[in-house]
């Protein structure tokens, strides 16, 4: 049996995608990489050593992860609880976990900075510090990554065959072992997905973290407010490798998503 091809022109529709993804995607990468390999050996290394490259690295690094294990749990929560209640105001939640999307992040980052400061309507109750340190980087990302774990979670828990869940009551099962034994292993690549899409976000995130993190030299500079940094010194072909660098790192966590998915459809077939 022929099949129906719902778009016409398989050779022309191809075509045009691919130069759209050139233009957008691949030749604004491919310059990247050009313009960043002007830096010598010695700058490179120089550069790729330093002590604030590093702790900017790990500042992002660090912050990132454990935002995006927090919204791993959080998300799985406000997804099962979408997916299997009925409630007053459903709609209007569903609505607000998209709004980190909409939002400008920078005016999360004001936000987050006045509410959780020292004399802010929330921090003011804390013994410690939250804004200007990476508890406040945290909750920032945690504010901008929520929807990606959420949304990614979402419809394949709402695919879910329910005729698995009540034959694992039926055979005894209790509720903790039919989420351990049945649920969570469909979740889990969406989980995987969701927190690595989260955790890719938190590491590139600039406008909601510049405010809150207060940029302490040594202490919460982002790796993306040194490439603003560079700018403004005119240091562009430094700036251009920490993008790279931003870059391997993201194109690495996408890798690694695209991988644990295909093993995860291999084990399902």
């Amino acid at each position: 049996m022929a099949q129906t091809r719902i778009i016409p022109g398989f050779n022309l529709t191809l075509g045009y995608s691919i130069t759209f993804l050139s233009i957008v995607v691949l030749i604004p990468l491919a310059g990247l990489f050009l313009f960043s390999a002007q830096i010598s050996a010695d700058q490179l290394w120089k550069l790729v050593s330093s002590r604030q490259l590093l702790l900017a690295l790990g500042v992002s690094l660090k912050t990132a992860f454990w935002a995006a294990v927090a919204n791993g749990v959080i998300g799985l929560l406000l997804a099962w609880v979408l997916v299997r209640y009925q409630f007053w105001g459903k709609r209007w939640i569903d609505t607000f976990i998209d709004m980190p999307f909409a939002l400008p992040t920078a005016v999360a980052g004001i936000s987050l900075t006045s509410i959780y400061a020292e004399q802010g309507a929330i921090g003011q109750f804390f013994n410690f510090e939250i804004a200007y340190t990476s508890v406040g980087i945290s909750l920032a990302l945690l504010f901008v990554t929520l929807p990606f774990v959420v949304r990614t979670i979402q419809p394949v828990l709402a695919d879910l065959p329910k005729e698995t869940e009540e034959a694992a009551y039926i055979l005894g099962a209790s509720r903790f072992q039919t989420f351990r034994h049945v649920i969570f292993p469909a979740l889990l690549p969406a989980w995987i997905t969701g927190f690595t899409l989260a955790f890719a976000r938190g590491v590139g995130e600039y406008g909601s973290v510049v405010f809150i993190s207060g940029n302490i030299p040594f202490k919460t500079e982002i790796l993306p407010l040194l490439i603003v940094a560079k700018l403004d010194q005119y240091d562009y072909v430094g700036a251009a490798t920490i993008g790279v660098l931003m870059l391997v790192i993201s194109f690495v966590l996408l890798f690694m998503i695209n991988q644990i998915q295909r093993y995860f459809a291999q084990r399902t077939k």
